[in-house]
C-alpha cells in the first residue's frame, strides 16, 4: 500500500429479524426449520468473526428482546402503523400466534442470542422494533418515531445503546432521517445508487430490479460497488453506510454459480482494500437456515480472503457503529 493512502474498510452488517422480518410472506410451517436454526446459525456465525477478528453490526428487531409475550405487550408503542395493507401490520392478529415466554416460542424471541452476541462485543443496532415499512403507503413519521423509540427503550434493558439503523426491507426514508439524528442514531446502512438497488413502486419494474440483481450477483453488470467515503458523507448525521452487496445464500441449483458469486465479491473487496474504499456485505442469519455447511464455508472462504487482504494492504473490519466512530474523531 502506497504511503499516506486511506485505509479500506470491510463492513459487514447482519438483519436479525427471525420470523418478524418474513410473517407478513412466509409462515412457520413453511419457513420454520430455517427461523429455528437461526440461535445455531448466530453462535456459529460469531465464532468464524471472533476467528478472522471480524467487528460486525447485528442489526436486530426490537420485538426480539423481549423474554415473554406480557413483555412484548409492555414495550409496544402506543402508536402503531396504519399501513394501507393491513397485512404489513404484525399488530393485527400476528400477536396471536406467540406463546408465553422465549423458551418454546424459537420464532418470535431471542434473549439469549441478543446476550450471546453481547458477550463477543460485537455492535447490536436496530432493525426497528417491528420491522417496520417506512416507504409503505399509510403509515407517518410519528409512527415510525413511535416504533423506534419503542426499539431503543427494551435495548436498554441490556445496557446497549443503540446507535445504527438497518431500514427493513432497505425502504430508506430521507425524509425520516432527522427523526434519526434526533434519537441519537448515528448511522444507516443506505442503498447503491443504481436504480435496480432503489425502491420502486411500479410492479413491472419491480420484476425487472429483481432479475437485474440476480443476474448482478454472479456477474459484474453495476461495478465492484465499492465506496468512496468523501466529507460530504461523513459530516451527514446520521451517516450513510452504503451496501455494497447481498449474500446470497447457497442453492443446490445454482452451486455451479457458487464460484462467480465468490469471485464477485472478493473483487469488490480487492478494490476496497488497493484503493482505500468501504465494502459492505450484508445478509440475514435465516438466509443459512438451509445448506448450513455450505453457507458457512463460502462465508468463510469470503473472511480469508479479507485475511489476505488485511495482511498485504491493512484492510480494515468495521461495524457500522466503530467506522462512524472513527471517521468521526
Amino acid at each position: 500500500m502506497k504511503k499516506n493512502q486511506k485505509k479500506g474498510h470491510f463492513v459487514i452488517s447482519l438483519d436479525f429479524e427471525k420470523l418478524w422480518g418474513v410473517r407478513d410472506k412466509r409462515t412457520i410451517n413453511d419457513y420454520g426449520n430455517d427461523i429455528k436454526n437461526v440461535s445455531a446459525i448466530i453462535e456459529r456465525t460469531l465464532e468464524l468473526f471472533e476467528k478472522f477478528h471480524i467487528k460486525a453490526t447485528f442489526s436486530t428487531v426490537g420485538l426480539l428482546f423481549a423474554e415473554s409475550k406480557d413483555e412484548i405487550l409492555e414495550h409496544c408503542p402506543t402508536i402503531k402503523p396504519s399501513y394501507d395493507n393491513e397485512n404489513l401490520s404484525p399488530y393485527n392478529g400476528h400477536f396471536e400466534l406467540i406463546k408465553s415466554k422465549s423458551d418454546v416460542d424459537p420464532y418470535h424471541f431471542a434473549p439469549d442470542s441478543i446476550l450471546l452476541i453481547k458477550s463477543y462485543n460485537q455492535d447490536i443496532g436496530t432493525h426497528t422494533f417491528s420491522h417496520y415499512y417506512c416507504m409503505e403507503k399509510g403509515q407517518t413519521k410519528e409512527q415510525f418515531r413511535a416504533d423506534i423509540i419503542s426499539s431503543l427503550n427494551i435495548a436498554k434493558k441490556y445496557n446497549i445503546e443503540q446507535s445504527s439503523i438497518v431500514f427493513p426491507r432497505n425502504y430508506v426514508n430521507m425524509e425520516y432521517l432527522n427523526t434519526l439524528s434526533e434519537l441519537g442514531i448515528k448511522s444507516y446502512r443506505g442503498n447503491l445508487d443504481h436504480w435496480a438497488y432503489r425502491v420502486l413502486e411500479h410492479n413491472l419494474k419491480k420484476k425487472a430490479q429483481r432479475l437485474y440483481r440476480f443476474l448482478d450477483a454472479y456477474l459484474n453488470l453495476s461495478g465492484l460497488n465499492t465506496h468512496s467515503l468523501n466529507q460530504s458523507s461523513i459530516t451527514c448525521v446520521p451517516m450513510n453506510v452504503p451496501a455494497s452487496r447481498f449474500l446470497r445464500p447457497y442453492s443446490n441449483k445454482l452451486r455451479f454459480l457458487e464460484p462467480l458469486k465468490q469471485k464477485r465479491i472478493k473483487n469488490g473487496m480487492t478494490h476496497a482494500a488497493k484503493y482505500g474504499k468501504l465494502y459492505h456485505l450484508w445478509w440475514h442469519p435465516h438466509n443459512f437456515g438451509s445448506n448450513m455447511e455450505q453457507n458457512f464455508q463460502g462465508l468463510e472462504d469470503i473472511l480469508k480472503h479479507f485475511k489476505f487482504l488485511s495482511e498485504t494492504h491493512d484492510y480494515k473490519s468495521a461495524s457500522m457503529e466503530s467506522l462512524t466512530h472513527e471517521l468521526n474523531s
